[in-house]
């Protein structure tokens, strides 16, 4: 093999590798920033990842609201008509919160297996439903 060869196949794998590096650290980034969205009732069998923060949605149970202690910390039920979730959630809730309302909520599941919210989300339409709230609604129906 030539001298030029030589070198232009030691250039083509040393881009060969750093575009595998790159690849890795940009998948790597994707799956530590990825949150799948989990029901009450997968939330319930078990189906949730422990340590590690997901989306959980479902309907506000009436009459569940409550603000235990002092401070902004607030507690209530998530359902799906099937099972329920107690949430969490330290902060300022979402001005359209209310019971009896779809929300989606991101965080994880805490040591006692109650949910701990790290932000909730709520839409102004009082029709609007989250999709994925919606499709998990129907298939517990």
């Amino acid at each position: 093999m030539t001298p030029a060869r030589k070198k232009r196949l030691a250039l083509i794998l040393l881009m060969v590798t750093g575009i595998a590096i790159g690849l890795g650290f940009a998948l790597k980034a994707l799956d530590e920033n990825i949150m799948f969205f989990f029901s009450p009732t997968e939330v319930a069998e078990g189906k949730a990842p422990k340590n590690k923060l997901f989306r959980l949605g479902g309907m506000v149970v009436a009459g569940s609201v409550s603000r235990p202690g002092e401070g902004l910390t607030v507690q209530f039920d998530l359902t799906d008509n099937l099972n329920q979730v107690t949430v969490y959630y330290t902060g300022l809730l979402p001005d359209l919160f209310r019971e009896e309302q779809g929300i989606i909520a991101n965080g994880q599941i805490g040591d006692d297996g109650a949910f701990v919210a790290q932000e909730v989300l709520a839409k102004h339409d009082e029709n609007y439903m989250p999709p994925e709230v919606a499709e998990a609604m129907r298939s517990t129906q």
